[in-house]
Parts: structure tokens; sequence; C-alpha cells
């Protein structure tokens, strides 16, 4: 038996070309892992491997490997089935990725508890990969980051594939937050928060929330509009893309505002025709309705912004709650095999870090190979938008929405008096919005996520 040893370390492949034991027809295999410490923190981290296929295509795979410090323990896993028993892990193809083609990777990840060294080995169907730990390469990257702002890097943005892409027809991932309803919390949304979120959080986007009742728009359209109309203006003066949220929720159904639709985004998309940096967002979360239902609004709403604005971005929520009905039992094939009739468009997807996990994150997995997806709203706690926060499920979220360059906005950039809130009470009436001593748990994980540097690529 031949075995290439290569590298094992943080960040560092390890490759190995065995020959799997067994009867002859069984096939010749090679692999490659890559295993990264993505983010740690006392009393536990977060991992993520990488499995390449690098003999004969395989029609089911099991990954093994051993907990190198015996008080490691599997929390919780994503992209496949995982268990331990010990110190051994092992994690089997799922669904969308029980076949990898020669060259074929599947990206698993993982919280564990208790210390982080890198496991020694790896086996693909038992075949072993083990190597010897060197130093991670010390190149500077061929292609540094883009300076600018990034509405000012990346210009009008329009869907290319199941990619949200710049000017320069390359897939972006934006990173920022959203507002809580704007008629509740206007004192969150002046020069000195913006200037935070823009500069200190170095956050992407802000999504406007402009609930349409619950004392919203319906209570005074031409108020609300020019609210609205107020935000954009300000993301656009700090470099911002500006997420115009249409925040109905109750009653679920957004037929119900189809009227008032029309006339809002007639409205904010004749004045902001001209902005590069304008997304609409047209159905918050619809619930309690089918996806028929659902498409039909959209069909009716996107013609109105499209006759004033020909090139923004339209997200469509989904149904359940905007899950692309995981809420209500169903899944991503529904919008798959009946989508909109309008180009330029993605799908929203929500979630609630704490409610929401393996079964939500394997639909987002399947989803963003055929659907454009924006995330448009999540949470790190419950879907109350209370409770406390669940971090391991929170980074396991941002890890994946970061692998498959998916576009987010946290709930909620407020000092609402809930978990979801990134500020704690009482922080709108001062000036600081960016210290730890006024952010919440929730706010310093989001803020350490956001304000890490862009990658827009501008060739």
């Amino acid at each position: 038996m031949k075995r290439l040893l290569a590298l094992l370390a943080t960040g560092v492949s390890i490759v190995g070309l065995t020959a799997l034991a067994g009867p002859p027809a069984q096939a010749a295999t090679g692999c490659k892992a890559e295993y990264t410490i993505t983010s740690q923190w006392e009393g536990g981290f977060q991992a993520g491997v990488k499995i390449t296929n690098l003999g004969d295509p395989v029609s089911g795979w099991t990954l093994g490997f051993t907990m190198p410090d015996a008080g490691q323990r599997l929390v919780q896993g994503w992209n496949a089935t995982w268990s331990q028993s010990g110190s051994a892990v092992t994690a089997g193809g799922v669904d969308w990725n029980r076949t990898l083609a020669t060259g074929a990777s599947a990206d698993l990840g993982f919280v564990g508890s208790g210390a982080n060294p890198a496991p020694t080995s790896f086996t693909l169907n038992g075949a072993t990969c083990s190597g010897s730990v060197t130093d991670p390469p010390t190149d500077p990257p061929t292609d540094p980051p883009a300076t600018g702002t990034p509405a000012a890097v990346n210009g009008q943005l329009h869907v290319c594939g199941v990619h949200l892409c710049n000017q320069y027809d390359r897939p972006i991932q934006l990173r920022g937050m959203s507002t809580h309803g704007i008629q509740w919390f206007g004192p969150c949304y002046g020069d000195a928060s913006l200037d935070a979120l823009a500069q200190d959080w170095k956050s992407d986007l802000l999504r406007v929330a402009m609930y349409v009742q619950e004392d919203g728009y319906e209570t005074d359209p031409a108020g609300f509009t020019s609210r609205v109309n107020g935000l954009v203006d300000m993301a656009e003066d700090r470099g911002m893309y500006a997420v115009i949220d249409f925040h109905t929720l109750t009653p679920g159904d957004p037929n119900y505002n189809l009227d008032r639709a029309r006339t809002f985004f007639s409205s904010v998309a004749a004045r902001n025709a001209d902005k590069k940096n304008v997304i609409y967002e047209i159905a918050n979360e619809p619930n309690g309705v089918s996806w028929t239902a659902v498409k039909s609004y959209a069909e009716q709403v996107i013609p109105v912004i499209r006759a004033a604005d020909p090139d923004a971005v339209v997200i469509v929520g989904t149904r359940g709650w905007s899950s692309l009905g995981v809420s209500d039992g169903a899944n991503e094939s529904e919008v798959v095999n009946n989508p909109v009739n309008a180009t330029n468009i993605m799908y929203a997807f929500h979630f609630y870090a704490a409610s929401h996990k393996d079964d939500y994150r394997a639909a987002v997995s399947r989803a963003a190979t055929r659907l454009p997806l924006f995330v448009s709203e999540f949470g790190t706690v419950s879907a109350t938008g209370g409770g406390a926060v669940d971090r391991s499920s929170s980074v396991a979220w941002l890890d994946l929405l970061d692998q498959l360059k998916i576009s987010y906005a946290n709930w909620t950039y407020s000092d609402a008096d809930e978990g979801s809130a990134a500020f704690r009470p009482g922080t709108c009436e001062g000036t600081d919005y960016s210290s730890s001593g006024v952010l919440t748990e929730s706010g310093a994980l989001l803020k350490s996520r956001i304000s890490t540097t862009d990658d827009f690529p501008t060739s």
C-alpha cells in the first residue's frame, strides 16, 4: 500500500492516497481533507472539514476521525449525519452530498466543546488519510481586498445564476443589520447610530423594516414613505446598501396588502430609481398562505417596481415565515418547480438560530444550488425574538452563509428589551453604538462577524 503524506494544520490540507481493503470489486479511493478551526471561545470551538474525493466516484461515504483530546465532545454538526462514540467521530453523507464524483467535495462543519487541537488523521470509507504537521503558507494574497465603501466598490447589483453579483459580474456577500420597526425605534436610527454601523461595524447594508400594520404604514402612508426614503439617503451617504422591507406579518397573506404595496413601491421606486444602493423586499414573512398565493402577489408587485426602476434587485418572501416552506412542513422544491415569473429576483430565507437548526440548514444547503437566496432577517435567539443567544447554532449558520456567499441582515439593530437586540436597553438615548458596554451578547457576536474585512472581487 502506498501513501502520499502531506499537511495537517489548522487551515492546512491533509492528503492521502490509498487503496481500500475489501473484496476485489471495491474501487481504489483517494481523498483530501481540509480541517479548519473557524471560531473558538472559552470552553468550545467550531471547525470545518472539506472532504474531496480523489478516487473513483462514490455513492455513499463516511468520514471518520478521532478527537485528540479526551475532553472534546461533538455538540452539533451540519451537512452530514454526525455521531460520536468515545473519542471517535463519524460523519455520513446526506441526500444532497451523498454522491461524490471524482474531484467533487463536501463541506461539513461542527461545534465542539473542550479544547481544540486538530485531529491527526481522517478516514474516508475506511481508508486512512494521515499526515504530518507543518506551518501554514505565509505567501501574501495575490488579490488584495478592494478599497472604498461597499456601494462604491460593488455599484449596481444584479442576480447572476444563484448569486448576488456586483458591477463586475462577480458573486458577493453583503453582511449587515436590520432595523426594528421604525415606528417604535426611530431614535435608534440617527446620524450617530448609522455612522457607527458604517464605520465601526463596517456594515454593508441597512435593512429598513417598515411595518405595514401594527401602527405602521397603513396609519400614515406619506409619513412612513418619507421616513423610509430618508433612511435610504442616510445609508447611501455612508456607502451602504439599503433594503426597503415592506414588513408584512399579520395578516400573513401578502395579498391583503396588495393595493398598499402597489402604492408604496410605485412611490419609492420612482423616487430612488437613480440610486445604485437600493434593494426592494416586497413581503417580509408570508404565513398561513400557499406558495401559489405568494407567487401571485409577487407577480403583481414586481412589475410596479420595474416600471420605475428596471435594474434593482427584488427579494421575494417565501411561505412559512420566509422559510422556503420548511416551517409549514414543505421544502424548497415548491419554489424550484414553480418560480416567480420575473428576472433579477432573489428569494428570502429567515431563521432564528435557537429554533431553526439542522433541517433548516439542510434546506438552505440544497436550495442554494438552485435558487438565489437572501437571508433578509435572522436572529441569534428563538423565533419569538427573545430568550438566550444560541451561540453554537448562530455561528454554524453564519459559517454556512459565508461558505455559500449568501447575504444577510441580522434582527435587530435596536435597543429593544429582547434577546435579539444588538444594544442594551436605553442605548438609543445616547451616542455610543459600538463599545462593549452597550452591546448585548447578540450584538457583540454580530459586530465581530460583520466588521471583518469584506471580500469583494473586482476582476
